[in-house]
């Protein structure tokens, strides 16, 4: 019985010790930083300020550990870029991830 003991021990120290370089992929507060909410509304502020990024456009943006990530689709390269540059601009953004699709309407 020690021997599977021993054996389970083993293994999941095996498993924790792999495991650790996920984690320390996963950013440092986890699931969110203070401050993220605030970000977004933000960024969200701001690009209400922009009428280019105003609709037909549509944009979805979400901070994680002062990293802003952009989702939507807009009509433009040049939207896309203006974007970007926006979320660039309010305080506490560290980087801006940017997911956004053009539409081809233009």
């Amino acid at each position: 019985m020690l021997g599977k003991t021993r054996l389970s021990a083993a293994i999941l120290a095996a498993l924790v010790i792999g495991g650790a370089p996920g984690c320390a992929l996963y950013e440092k507060c986890g699931l969110g930083c203070p401050g993220d909410a605030a970000i977004t509304s933000e960024v969200r502020a701001r690009f209400a300020q922009h009428p280019v990024l105003e609709p037909p456009n549509l944009l979805h943006v979400q901070t994680l550990d002062h990293v802003v990530y952009l989702t939507g689709i807009v009509d433009t390269d040049l939207e896309k870029q203006i974007a970007t540059a926006v979320a660039f601009e309010a305080p506490g953004v560290t980087n801006v991830i940017n997911s956004i699709g053009l539409s081809g309407n233009r």
